[in-house]
């Protein structure tokens, strides 16, 4: 039995890549420990969305190789899948798997265990391309309220500013009995919800033309006994179906909340960034998904400084995105990748302009958020209980807002119960559980 230590940066696909991978070693028969401990066996899981994501995953493997210069130093995800040389160039990496084969890598470290006993050799790389949707289990040894089921993988749409799919490759999905088994599996081990996630989410199922499609798996979840919630990761507003908003309007355990990223507010440099609509489209969207769920919340991400942005440009992503009433925005300044498009565009924003447009944007997302909570007071929520927080329990309601109850003494820990929201404190949201 050897000590296992995971790191991981990056999204939540990648958060539920190592669930899935530590499911696999404790199954063999190992030990999952911190990765500030002492380990055999040191596994990052690695990221390259932004140069910062990058730097991190190299400054992490660096950590674990000081660390413990006797343990088998693992790098796996996006980094080694995209910059293969590169970290084949940091001395005492041992093993480098990019974003298949995981599932074979509980043998795979095994066997390096093994010839570190006799020999020293050269890091061993397994960075193939795949087509196929690995199928691994899904889950999180240290929380059983919310599972991140991965149901997609890879990307076709290649907006200019993206690595990801370079890093993730082509679409693949996940069967609907495997997505059924694993649904079945989560909820017997006492998972409350289900996130249903993906590189491309929205284009489950669209590598085979006339196939299953998002709505299918969702009802495929849906339809397993003791399933309690589910939710959706990230998707395109172009994605969202009438069917799926139907969905969520008949079955209250489908969660009003969907996260659709905008990325900016303004035609030419959406048109730049290659995504697939114009703020026209994406404000009629928007229209039509509240029309047929009117109390849903949406996120999104918004990426300030692309390069070619003038002040006129953000000017009217300001407006836009504040005429959208979003719950909540993830604002991201531009970061330049190696190997898209965008690297070699013109017009280059300095990062202290990113920097002044992510602080101004960032306001107007901090009063769409307050007005967004202000509105819910008055309002019952089902509340799904997560953890104590001092004299509080905390937990999320279906359209993703966190809520704060006194929990006298009692432990609330994984149920979900009805709650009436009390009071917005210029912070959080208060509430009462309801008799």
């Amino acid at each position: 039995m050897a000590k296992i230590a995971f790191y991981t940066l990056g999204c939540k696909v990648n958060q539920a890549d190592t669930a899935s991978m530590e499911t696999l070693f404790l199954r063999a028969g190992h030990q999952i420990v911190s990765f500030d401990g002492d380990a055999d066996v040191y596994i990052i899981n690695t990221c390259v969305v932004t140069n910062t994501g990058q730097r991190k995953s190299r400054q992490t493997i660096h950590r674990a190789i000081r660390k413990n210069p006797n343990a088998v130093i693992v790098v796996t995800g996006c980094y080694p899948q995209t910059a293969a040389e590169e970290v084949k160039a940091i001395a005492g990496v041992d093993l480098i798997i990019g974003n298949q084969d995981r599932a074979q890598i509980v043998k795979m470290v095994e066997e390096r265990l093994q010839h570190r006993q006799v020999d020293t050799f050269d890091a061993v790389h397994k960075l193939t391309a795949s087509t196929e949707f690995e199928e691994m289990a899904a889950g999180d040894i240290t929380d059983k309220t919310r599972a991140f089921l991965k149901i997609q993988e890879g990307c076709n749409q290649f907006c200019t500013y993206c690595i990801i799919p370079y890093a993730r490759g082509p679409l693949r999905s996940r069967s609907l009995s495997g997505i059924r088994t694993e649904t079945e599996r989560l909820v017997s081990a006492g998972f409350k919800e289900i996130v249903l996630i993906g590189i491309h989410l929205g284009c489950y199922g669209k590598e085979n033309p006339g196939g299953a499609t998002l709505y299918d798996a969702v009802k495929t979840v849906l339809a397993v006994p003791g399933v309690q919630r589910v939710r959706l990761g990230s998707l395109e507003s172009v994605e969202v179906e009438p069917r799926l908003l139907e969905l969520m309007r008949e079955d209250s355990r489908f969660c009003r909340h969907l996260h659709l990223p905008l990325q900016s507010g303004c035609d030419k440099i959406l048109q730049a960034m290659h995504r697939p609509y114009s703020t026209a489209k994406f404000k009629s969207l928007l229209a039509d998904i509240r029309a047929a769920v009117p109390d849903i919340a949406v996120t999104t991400d918004v990426i300030v400084g692309f390069p070619g942005e003038t002040e006129e440009d953000f000017a009217a992503t300001c407006e836009f995105a504040e005429g959208c009433g979003f719950s909540k925005m993830h604002i991201f300044p531009f970061s330049s990748r190696k190997g898209t498009p965008a690297e070699k565009f013109a017009g280059a924003v300095t990062e202290a302009v990113k920097k002044d447009r992510a602080d101004a944007l960032g306001k107007i997302d901090e009063a769409m958020h307050r007005s967004f909570l202000q509105g819910m007071v008055g309002q019952t929520a089902e509340v799904l209980f997560e953890q104590p927080a001092g004299e509080y329990f905390e937990g999320l309601t279906g359209n993703y807002q966190r809520v704060f109850v006194k929990s006298e003494g009692k432990n609330l820990g994984g149920e979900i119960l009805p709650v009436k929201i009390t009071a917005f404190d210029g912070e959080k949201l208060l509430g009462e559980l309801i008799k």
